[in-house]
């Protein structure tokens, strides 16, 4: 028997329902809303509220870790609480947090107080996630979460620079209430709490039989690992590559348009990585997207001009569509409890304050803009390592799931 007589089996679920695909989707999109909007919500703290540079990366590092930590809770109890009402929970959170930032403006309280907001956000997003993983297809589901992740985010960097800090707050907090009125489209509780998955072998003659197996825990453990060096990169990236683009050669009109044409551009990425995981499956698109991304962020190290930074932007979103898409199916294709998945939104939480906080402490010791996208560079192929451990020791038990796409 062939690695190609052996196929992973996806089963439809009442997550497969239009509506249930259409509310995660929105509760990713504003889950993500401020790790999205990062760059521009950086330079306001610091042209309006009048935050350094480090403190900037701290306050990014708090939010963003408050979306981890959110994401960690969820993970407790998204398989056993009805997930209304832990979407309401998270909901009074966010808010409360948001409207709190409109009257408390200093550093001290900015920070606690987006560290509370991020808590609210990731038991929110880790949700919007779990509900998108129970797909019978969790690859395109999240493909239709990311495209759609295209245009918001295009939006959202055009729209937030137009307005004031509270103006920032108050479209959170109205995205946040919009959610509600469709709350009861979420499905409340898994159909499923296993780690394993079911396989169709094809025998030599032409019949079929199915085979259960069980998936090593590490299997997800390592993917989320993976995760969180990924957005290592991605959080400190994101964070500052408009003010480090403004300390060098670019235009700063440039990059402000680039920002919004680029994250557009990622659209194309949606279709390719449909295509490609639909020929070589998730995981070795994934390695190879890994070290390309490694490869156009450590360009900026030797210095950034219109030029590069162009093609770095261009060529980060599309990467960070396939492995948004891959990372993420590969947990929902064994996890169908919702727990490790809901932990995804934490993975990227825990990268997005380690990574601002590297960048800040990287500037905090005169080591400049280079320094800091070497460490991304450095944080994607370890990310690339550590999901070619998982990749090798599942083409050795489960070799099905190791090429599923």
């Amino acid at each position: 028997m062939t690695d190609n007589a052996a196929k992973l089996i996806h089963k439809r679920t009442v997550f497969d329902d239009w509506r249930s695909i259409s509310i995660g989707i929105y509760m990713a999109l504003v889950g993500y809303g401020v790790m999205v909007g990062i760059p521009v919500i950086s330079t306001a703290w610091v042209t309006q509220l009048g935050f350094s540079e480090v403190e900037v990366g701290r306050v990014a590092g708090a939010d963003l870790g408050g979306l981890s930590l959110g994401a960690v809770i969820a993970s407790f109890f998204v398989a056993t609480i009805n997930r209304r009402l832990l979407i309401l929970l998270s909901v009074a959170v966010a808010i409360g947090a948001n409207a709190l930032c409109m009257v408390f403006t200093t550093y001290e309280w900015t920070l606690w107080l987006r560290l509370v907001a991020g808590i609210g956000s990731g038991v929110y997003t880790a949700i919007a996630i779990a509900t998108l993983g129970g797909s019978s297809k969790p690859a395109r589901a999240f493909n239709i979460m990311l495209f759609a992740f295209a245009f918001s985010q295009g939006a959202e960097l055009l729209i937030l620079p137009k307005l004031s800090m509270d103006g920032i707050y108050m479209a959170f907090i109205g995205s946040y209430l919009v959610g509600l009125l469709f709350l009861h489209w979420v499905p409340q509780r898994p159909v499923d709490k296993t780690l394993d998955v079911d396989i169709d072998i094809a025998e030599e003659d032409g019949r079929h039989h199915i085979e259960h197996k069980h998936v090593p825990v590490y299997v997800p453990w390592l993917v989320l690992v993976a995760v969180m060096f990924t957005y290592i990169n991605i959080g400190a990236y994101w964070t500052y590559i408009e003010l480090a683009s403004l300390d060098s050669e670019a235009s700063p009109d440039w990059v402000s348009k680039m920002l919004v044409y680029t994250s557009v551009f990622s659209v194309i990425g949606c279709a390719v990585a449909t295509l490609i995981s639909n020929r070589f499956g998730l995981a070795r698109p994934l390695l190879v997207t890994l070290v390309f991304q490694a490869v156009i962020v450590g360009m900026l190290a030797n210095g950034i001009n219109n030029i590069n930074v162009m093609i770095s932007m261009f060529s980060f979103n599309f990467c960070w569509i396939f492995v948004d898409v891959y990372q993420s199916a590969t947990v929902a294709n064994v996890d169908h409890s919702g727990r490790f998945l809901a932990l995804m939104p934490g993975a990227q939480g825990l990268g997005q304050i380690v990574g601002p906080n590297l960048a800040a402490s990287i500037l905090a010791a005169g080591l400049g803009y280079n320094s800091v996208f070497i460490m991304c560079a450095t944080a994607s192929l370890v990310a690339m390592v550590v999901y070619l451990v998982m990749y090798l020791q599942l083409k050795k038990t489960i070799p099905a799931l190791a090429d599923a796409s």
